[in-house]
């Protein structure tokens, strides 16, 4: 179980490098737009101070996080990026909805990853409430946005290492 107060965005410090140039997609769920811009600056920021040019970083909005990987496949077909960091909130209501979308999401973001063979991130929040969501959205328990980028860069560089080292 996690811990009240702890910040779950920590990581290990680390520098992103890769040996071409990299340019990542964000997608970003309208729905919940207090939490998911801030989930956003949180990707934005961390992209940026591990080198990533602000003119490689690629902002998109959808309407809500049902459609996120609608629009990461879109950004994989049509843009050229090696990455897509998918970003939105959902929060539970009274009917079983949430867990329909929250599911259909999760799955729809890694089949977009495995069809395209690149980095789809999952930067998703599921809550159960508002709070939970401002405290994972940069609050006391760090931001999720942060925990995306970090993701997305850790794989860009395994996809780079092993197209390097792997040979059959």
């Amino acid at each position: 179980m996690t811990e009240k107060k702890k910040n779950l965005s920590e990581f290990t410090p680390f520098k992103f490098n890769s040996e071409h140039k990299t340019r990542i997609g964000i997608v970003v769920s309208e729905w919940n737009s207090h939490i998911t811009d801030s989930l956003l600056e949180g990707a934005r920021s961390t992209l940026l101070e591990q080198g990533i040019p602000e003119g490689d970083i690629m902002v998109y909005r959808v309407p809500g996080s049902y459609e996120l990987p609608s629009g990461a496949d879109m950004l994989f077909r049509l843009s050229g990026v090696d990455a897509v960091i998918c970003i939105g909130c959902i929060i539970q209501g009274d009917t079983r909805h949430f867990e329909f979308i929250a599911q259909a999401v999760a799955k729809g973001i890694m089949d977009t990853g495995l069809k395209h063979g690149k980095p789809a991130i999952f930067s998703v929040l599921t809550c159960d409430t508002m709070q939970q969501a401002e405290e994972r959205s940069g609050g006391k328990h760090g931001n999720k946005g942060v925990e995306g980028a970090v993701s997305c860069l850790k794989m860009l560089e395994l996809q780079d290492r092993l197209s390097n080292e792997v040979t059959f």
